[in-house]
């Protein structure tokens, strides 16, 4: 299990798309005042009733105080979670999963993973694993399966994401802090129902992505035999990070001082990170980030787990203020790929009529748009010597490499400020990429082929571009038999 590698059409994605959607889009909302990274930094014992994630809808209702249950009280004061169920299998007769997965495949994204489970319990297909707890709380028509088919079609991968490590059907404890997670992972019984789902997943969909979140519920050795028959039935299959397996020192979350002391780690690491970096479990293939980046190339492979607003599942109460912007979108596609990572964004479709909003559409656009023109320099592409640099006048760099080429990406810097600089008004503009020593057979061309005036200089290779710089959108070049400075 620990020998088994990452296979070429992954690293080679960059892109995928991850999809939530669960009950709680329904009643769409989530706190907008802080991401979750800010929250488990602040150690605070109830910090995550305030959690921005939508999907997390009905723990927060366990929170009288928290904004979510204020806002479940004043607009559906006679109804529990569960009602929302009828509705969002109404909105499912509307449903048109050949049009997501269009919208999906004209991004450039390589694979689809699809919340099949999230910590409610509520599952997106019809699965003949009776929760005793809870029967019946399931899908009657097959999403993943409709979904998986509708993937498949435009040629690319499928996976499955399961919660293995809450089910709020099996354990319904408040979790308020990092503590709280492991209180609340169910005990008995649960790790045999969650690998029975598992595998009824691996069967019916052979999923190319198999994702768990949170961590797993049985020890090592039935872990491993389970992701063992995994590749067997997908051997050019791929495990994420957070496949955790149960440990005695799960037990330290039983105690006052034990869960104090995991509540300052997880506060401290929050901190550091930037946003959510899961613990290195025993077995995984590739390390999930959650709304943060690696600063650097990894020897891991890695993927950026994010949404567009900060949310997962829908969010109506997300402005364009809370969403990613078009410059930070492209950029963070580019500099993933330039550190050898994949993207992996986040769709939420709307509970109550199966649709995608417009301001996500509108970014699936941008992704489409860019990726139409700069995609041959993301996809299929590794790593160079120098991922990133930096040439004078705010210009930033990305690099990625393909065969004998290096392609680079370049735009020009946001003042300290946030606000926008003075078009250049130089023609050509020229840069100097520090980076970059020139043979006697390189050439320079834009990404479209057409070709671009190139001067070795003491400080790197000089080159005159055909249009001023933009704040915006990265100006893509293609560098044929250089060499690194």
């Amino acid at each position: 299990m620990r020998r088994h590698r990452v296979p070429a059409w992954w690293s080679d994605a960059k892109l995928g798309i991850f999809v939530h959607w669960t009950p709680a889009s329904v009643p769409a909302f989530a706190p907008l005042d802080s991401d979750m990274g800010d929250l488990l930094a602040r150690g605070d014992a109830r910090a995550m009733a305030w959690s921005p994630y939508v999907e997390w809808y009905e723990n927060s209702l366990r929170f009288p105080e928290s904004p979510a249950a204020q806002f479940h009280a004043a607009t559906y004061p006679d109804r529990d979670y569960r009602s929302f169920v009828a509705e969002f299998e109404a909105g499912l007769a509307g449903w048109d999963p050949e049009g997501w997965v269009a919208r999906f495949a004209a991004t450039g994204a390589r694979y689809v993973v699809l919340v099949a489970k999230h910590h409610d319990g509520y599952c997106l297909w019809p699965t003949s694993v009776v929760n005793p707890n809870r029967a019946g709380f399931h899908s009657n028509r097959d999403v993943v399966g409709e979904m998986a088919d509708a993937v498949r079609k435009h040629k690319m991968r499928f996976g499955v994401y399961y919660s293995g490590g809450l089910d709020w059907t099996f354990n319904e404890h408040p979790i308020g802090s990092f503590s709280d997670l492991l209180v609340a992972q169910p005990g008995e019984g649960y790790a045999a129902y969650a690998e029975a789902q598992v595998r009824e997943l691996i069967e019916r969909y052979r999923p190319s992505v198999l994702w768990n979140d949170i961590s797993w519920p049985a020890r090592l050795p039935q872990l491993a035999q389970l992701l063992a028959d995994y590749y067997a039935a997908v051997p050019d299959g791929v495990v994420n990070d957070r496949f955790m397996p149960r440990s005695p020192l799960w037990r330290v979350a039983r105690s006052t001082l034990g869960r104090r002391m995991l509540d300052r780690m997880a506060a401290h690491r929050a901190a550091a990170d930037q946003g959510i970096v899961p613990p290195k479990p025993p077995l995984f293939d590739v390390r999930t980030p959650e709304y943060t980046v690696f600063d650097s190339v990894q020897r891991t492979p890695w993927e950026c787990v994010r949404g567009i607003d900060r949310s997962f599942g829908y969010n109506r109460e997300s402005g364009e203020e809370h969403r990613i912007s078009e410059r930070d979108l492209l950029w963070s596609l580019t500099d993933v790929a330039a550190k050898g990572g994949n993207l992996l964004l986040n769709v939420g479709p709307r509970g109550v009529d199966a649709t995608i909003d417009d301001a996500q559409l509108q970014r699936l656009g941008w992704l489409a748009d860019y990726n139409d023109k700069a995609g041959p320099a993301i996809m299929a592409t590794r790593p160079w010597v120098h991922p990133a640099g930096r040439a004078d006048g705010g210009v930033e760099v990305r690099y990625t490499a393909r065969d004998r080429g290096v392609f680079a990406f370049i735009r020009l810097a946001l003042p300290p400020s946030g606000g926008h600089l003075e078009p250049v008004r130089e023609s050509p503009t020229k840069v100097v990429l520090r980076e970059i020593h020139a043979t006697a057979g390189s050439t320079v061309t834009m990404i479209d082929g057409r070709p671009l005036n190139a001067e070795p200089t003491v400080d790197g290779l000089r080159i005159d571009l055909l249009a001023p710089l933009s704040t915006e959108r990265p100006t893509v070049m293609i560098l044929r038999d250089v060499d690194a400075t």
